[in-house]
Order: C-alpha cells, then sequence, then structure tokens
C-alpha cells in the first residue's frame, strides 16, 4: 500500500500537472471504484482544479468551488500519467481522468479490487474520510508523546492505526522501528522515556529521509515504480537477508495478510519473536535466540 512517502510524491507530481487545469472527463473501466452516488461524476466534469491534498493515505483533489475528489489506492492502486485521452488499459484499468494538461489513470492488479474512489461536495464532508492520526512530520514531541501513550498496544500496531498515526503503513514501520532500534511487539505501556524520544526522531528521519529519496529518484516525471519492496530499506521485504547495521539475517513475523520484518540483534536483544504459525507447529523445537537459530542451521543448513 503506498504510505506517506509515495503519497506525497504522487501529491506532488499531481499537483505540477494538473493544478490550475480543467477537470473535463471522467471515464469508468470498472464501476466497482467509484463507492459514492452523490455528487455525480457530470457535476465535477469542466470545473477548475484548485489543488491536490493528503488525507492520510488517501490523495484529494480539490475543484472549484468545493468539489473533492478522493481516492484511496489499497495495496494494489496505482496512478499512472499519460496523454490526454490515453485508453484505460484492460484488466488493471479502472478509470480516467481527462484534465486538459493529460489524463491520469487508475489502476490496480490482482484480483481483489479494493481501491476506492469517493466524489465529495463541501470541504465540511470531506472530514468524514479524515481519522485523525497525528501528521507524525508536523508534531511536536509532546503531542507525539500524547498521542503514542494513549493506549497500550504494540508499537507495531501502534504506527500503523490510522486513528493514531497518519499515512504509516507496514513497509515504513519496519524500517522506523529498525532505526529505532525498537521490537515491533513492545507494548507501548512499557517504553521508557529514552525509547519514545529515540521513535520520535526514527520517524522523522526515516520518512523525511525517503521523502527526499523518492522525489531525486523520480525527479520531474511521473512516480512510476511505487512499491513496498525498494532497494536500501533495511529490513522490510528483506527475510533472510544481512541487516546493514550487524550483518545478523533479518527475521520476520507472519500475521494475516502481512509480515513484520526486523532485526533480532538491533531490535530484540537477540530474541527470536515468535511467529504464530510456525511457532505454534513447532512447539520446543522453535528457536529463541539467534544463537539458537544459527545452531539449528549449522546442523540442518540455512
Amino acid at each position: 500500500m503506498p504510505e506517506l512517502p509515495d503519497i506525497t510524491v504522487y501529491q506532488e507530481a499531481l499537483r505540477r500537472r494538473i493544478t490550475g487545469s480543467t477537470l473535463e472527463k471522467i471515464r469508468f473501466a470498472n464501476p466497482f471504484l467509484l463507492r459514492s452516488v452523490s455528487p455525480s461524476p457530470e457535476k465535477l466534469e469542466g470545473r477548475l482544479v484548485l489543488g491536490v491534498e493528503r488525507i492520510g493515505k488517501r490523495i484529494v483533489i480539490a475543484l472549484e468551488p468545493d468539489f473533492f475528489i478522493v481516492l484511496h489506492l489499497m495495496i494494489a492502486g496505482r496512478l499512472r500519467w499519460k496523454t490526454k485521452g490515453a485508453k484505460v488499459p484492460g484488466k488493471v484499468g479502472h478509470a480516467a481522468f481527462d484534465f486538459s494538461t493529460g489524463t491520469l489513470i487508475v489502476t490496480e492488479a490482482g484480483t481483489k479490487k479494493r481501491a476506492s474512489l469517493h466524489l465529495v461536495e463541501t470541504k465540511a464532508a470531506l472530514q468524514q474520510f479524515n481519522p485523525g492520526g497525528l501528521e507524525v512530520l508536523e508534531a511536536t514531541y509532546a503531542s507525539f508523546f500524547t498521542r503514542l501513550t494513549k493506549e497500550n498496544h504494540t508499537l507495531k500496531r501502534s504506527l500503523t492505526d490510522p486513528y493514531l498515526f497518519s499515512g504509516i503503513g507496514n513497509a515504513y514501520s519496519d524500517e522506523i522501528l529498525h532505526s529505532a532500534k525498537l521490537s515491533p511487539l513492545k507494548q507501548t505501556s512499557q517504553l521508557g522515556d529514552e525509547e519514545i524520544q529515540r521513535l520520535f526522531v526514527a520517524i522523522k528521519e526515516t520518512l523525511t529521509r525517503w521523502i527526499e529519496r523518492l522525489k531525486y529518484e523520480t525527479g520531474t516525471g511521473f512516480p512510476e515504480k511505487v512499491t513496498a519492496f525498494r532497494d536500501g530499506m533495511a529490513v522490510h521485504g528483506r527475510f533472510g537477508k544481512a541487516c546493514p547495521v550487524c550483518s545478523t539475517r533479518i527475521q520476520r513475523i507472519v500475521y494475516a495478510q502481512n509480515e513484520c520484518n526486523y532485526c533480532p540483534r538491533c531490535q530484540t536483544n537477540g530474541k527470536l519473536l515468535a511467529d504464530r504459525a510456525f511457532s505454534r507447529l513447532l512447539k520446543d523445537d522453535w528457536p529463541r535466540t539467534i544463537e539458537e537459530l544459527e545452531a539449528k542451521e549449522g546442523v540442518n543448513g540455512p
């Protein structure tokens, strides 16, 4: 799922292309993308684009005088910028927005179509899409501390909860926690002041670094390779590979349709976190430390 760095780069690329242009036509290849019935798409056509904003992981296109296009790409949704009137691709194509400056196409890979589009009239109505998560790059330490300690959850859950923090998902929470040298399963109620300060710094530094990197890679073009798995990430998507800090093999916990990646030496003092599926299957044979894992691999091979 595109997260804050990716959405920010999408947002800025769109601003350069459509702010001040006119939305001429909305074309749907998959009507299930549209989740609202009022206002109608025709009511937005012919209107001037005032700007492009972000609400959490949603992209918001503002039109005169008080209309909004709210797009949530979910896991597999992506945007493509093409010449005006470009055809919506088969199978993955959802919709096309024809602006006077070009065409924005919404695609979604896979069989589960979860991306959503809402058309909204009035800024007040737009607030229904704001879960209230703290904008971490704008936050003070005091506001971050209050939000983090408001409820007791694991750090992984807290960081990815849109009601607590805005724009952070599975990928960048892994990177943030590795940078902060904190276990993803540590409870927020167990954190000391120094750990919270470390996490606060890691969030700002990690997200800022990736935003700047993605901006540089995109340049004046349009983001084409939006993915949760990027070269240069420390732990996310790197199961079994060497940690860039200590060279220990990256481990993971698999749950539902997600996985959490971490370095056991940098983040958990050498302890292997229990994977629900495999730890239950192996029971007493489940290695609990790096040393136990390495001993087993020494006998059985990696």
